[in-house]
C-alpha cells in the first residue's frame, strides 16, 4: 500500500515538473526570439516566417541603433532616475509605513483608509497633470520621481512587515535612549533588508520603464529617458523605409525594434541576480500578517 502511495507521489511530481518546465519554456521563449530577430541578417527577415536558427547573424540594428550619441544622454537620464527615484521611494515608503505599522499611532486607521482608497479610485491622467503642473515639477525631472513617490501596495506590504519585527528590540533601543528616527534607520530598516530589496526592485523597474510621464512632462528632448528615445529610434526606422537613398538591405523596422527591447531590458535584468534571494522572501513575510 505505501509502495503504490510513493509511486503516486512521484509521478505527481514528474508531472509538475513537466508542467513547471513547460511554462518555464513558453516564458522565456519570446525573449529568446526577441534576441535571435535582433541579430538576424534583414535579407533573411524579409523571407519571412519563423526564424529559429539564422543562417547569417547581423549588428545592423544594434549599428543603427548605436549611431546616435543621444541614445547615451537617454541612459544616462535612466540610470539616474531609476537610482534617485528608487532611494525616494524606499525613504518616503519606509518614513510612512513605520508610523502605521504602530498600533498606538491614533490617525493609523484613518490614513490607511486613505491610502487603500487610492488602490481602488484615482485622480486621472488630467488632474494628475494639473497637480503636477501647480506644483511646478512641469519640464524636470522631479516630475518623474515625485508623483509616483509611494505605492500604496508595497507601503501596505511594508508596514506588514514592520509589524513582524519583535516590540522588544525597539523597547531595549529606547532604553538606551535611541530615537525613533534611529530606532528606523538602526534596527528596523537593518531588519528588513529583504522587504526593501524586493520594493527597490519593483520601484527601479518602474521607473526604468519610465515613458508616458516623460512624453506628458518634459518637453526638453535632452531630459528625455531611454525609452523615449528608443521610440524615437524606431519611428525614424520605419520613415526611412522605402526611401531610395537608403540601403534597405542594412535596415528593418522589426530588428530595430527588438534590438530596442534587447537593450532596454538587459541592464534592468543584470540588477535582479543581486536582489533574487531577498525577493520571495521579503513578498512573503510581509504579506502573511494584517
Amino acid at each position: 500500500m505505501n509502495y503504490d502511495k510513493n509511486i503516486g507521489n512521484k509521478l505527481i511530481d514528474i508531472i509538475n515538473y513537466l508542467l513547471l518546465a513547460c511554462i518555464a519554456v513558453i516564458t522565456v521563449l519570446p525573449f529568446i526570439y526577441i534576441v535571435i530577430v535582433s541579430f538576424t541578417d534583414p535579407v533573411e527577415l524579409d523571407r519571412g516566417g519563423i526564424i529559429v536558427f539564422p543562417h547569417k547573424l547581423s549588428l545592423a540594428a544594434y549599428n543603427y541603433i548605436f549611431s546616435t550619441n543621444t541614445l547615451f544622454k537617454g541612459l544616462g537620464v535612466s540610470v539616474y532616475i531609476t537610482v534617485v527615484g528608487t532611494l525616494i521611494n524606499l525613504f518616503l515608503t519606509s518614513m510612512m509605513a513605520y508610523p502605521l505599522a504602530k498600533k498606538h499611532f491614533r490617525p493609523r486607521k484613518i490614513i490607511l483608509l486613505g491610502v487603500v482608497f487610492t488602490m481602488i479610485f484615482s485622480g486621472g491622467m488630467i488632474p494628475t497633470y494639473f497637480v503636477v503642473k501647480n506644483l511646478g515639477l512641469t519640464g524636470s525631472l522631479w516630475s518623474l520621481m515625485i508623483p509616483t513617490a509611494v505605492n500604496a501596495f508595497n507601503l501596505i506590504v511594508l508596514k506588514n512587515f514592520f509589524q513582524a519585527i519583535p516590540d522588544g528590540l525597539e523597547d531595549s533601543a529606547k532604553i538606551d535612549g535611541c530615537s525613533d528616527i534611529g530606532i528606523l534607520f538602526r534596527i528596523v530598516i537593518p531588519l528588513s533588508l529583504p522587504a526593501m530589496a524586493t520594493f527597490a526592485l519593483f520601484y527601479a523597474v518602474g521607473h526604468w520603464n519610465t515613458f508616458f510621464s516623460a512624453i506628458l512632462y518634459i518637453n526638453d528632448n535632452k531630459m528625455w529617458p531611454l525609452q523615449v528615445w528608443l521610440r524615437d529610434i524606431v519611428i525614424s526606422a520605419n520613415s526611412r523605409v522605402g526611401d531610395t537613398s537608403v540601403d534597405q538591405t542594412t535596415i528593418n523596422p522589426l530588428t530595430i525594434k527588438m534590438a530596442a527591447i534587447v537593450f532596454t531590458t538587459v541592464p534592468i535584468l543584470l540588477v535582479y541576480p543581486f536582489l533574487q534571494k531577498h525577493f520571495a522572501k521579503g513578498v512573503l513575510l510581509g504579506s502573511v500578517k494584517g
